[in-house]
């Protein structure tokens, strides 16, 4: 599925609105909750997404579907336990986008539902249309906060998961890291930009799919989603798209 086109940059801009503060301001939310004031300080506990967005990171998302946004300065020296913040803090942002690709997932599973109960009567071509364009902005939504969430996961600079590192190691083997990180992060954001990212691309898919299929699957058992119904079937032909199978 190709993500810079006028179609889908359309879809994927609102979305890019939603899902960068709302990552960003549960781990600003989570450290302020365990001591740390930084990010409230910053103006960064806002979902105000000009607070966030990240250029590189932003376009990224438009390209190849995973990006990043500007990180939430935190001083985990001031977290109460500082090990244990540490992973909460980091944990919070990617969990963020994963409930918010569930809930998307369950709200177009209830205008699935409506179909299926003729409370959304599809009557007509233009209705027809409206819906596949309806269930095409929920595919974007759940899947980009996948790949949002499965992206910032990965342990390298400046990204949550690096930040998992240092609650897993000696800190004065954290600290050895740490004065390399910038390098570090330089060096990563240059291969993700300059080298052709099939190898990151294809490890996202992987993991992605097996998640976007078990929040469908739950979603559609919970609801009693009829397994033809159009609307359920739009999503999931998106997913194939993307995935080549579901």
């Amino acid at each position: 599925m190709e993500f810079l086109s006028l179609q889908n940059i359309l879809f994927m801009t609102p979305i890019l609105f939603l899902a960068l503060p709302v990552h960003e301001f549960a781990h600003g939310w989570v450290a302020s909750k365990l001591g740390d004031p930084t990010a409230k300080i910053a103006g960064r506990l806002s979902f105000n997404p000009f607070r966030h967005l990240d250029l590189v990171g932003v376009l990224m998302m438009y390209t190849v579907g995973f990006g990043w946004a500007k990180p939430v300065p935190v001083n985990f020296s001031n977290l109460k336990n500082r090990r244990s913040g540490i992973i909460l803090v980091a944990l919070a942002g990617p969990l963020s986008n994963i409930l918010l690709a569930f809930t998307s997932m369950l709200i177009s599973g209830v205008i699935a539902k409506l179909i299926d109960l003729g409370i959304i009567v599809i009557g007509s071509e233009r209705l027809l249309r409206y819906l596949y364009y309806v269930s095409l902005f929920f595919f974007f939504l759940v899947i980009v906060n996948i790949n949002l969430a499965i992206f910032n996961m990965l342990p390298v600079p400046p990204l949550d998961g690096s930040r998992l590192i240092s609650a897993f190691v000696p800190e004065e083997a954290y600290y050895r890291f740490a004065r390399y990180e910038q390098y570090i992060g330089l060096i990563f954001l240059a291969i993700v930009i300059l080298v052709p990212n099939d190898f990151i691309s294809g490890f996202i898919r992987s993991v992605a799919e097996p998640v976007f299929r078990s929040m469908i699957l739950t979603v559609q058992a919970i609801l009693g989603i009829n397994a033809d119904n159009d609307f359920w079937l739009l999503i999931q032909y998106f997913a194939m798209q993307l995935f080549g199978h579901l």
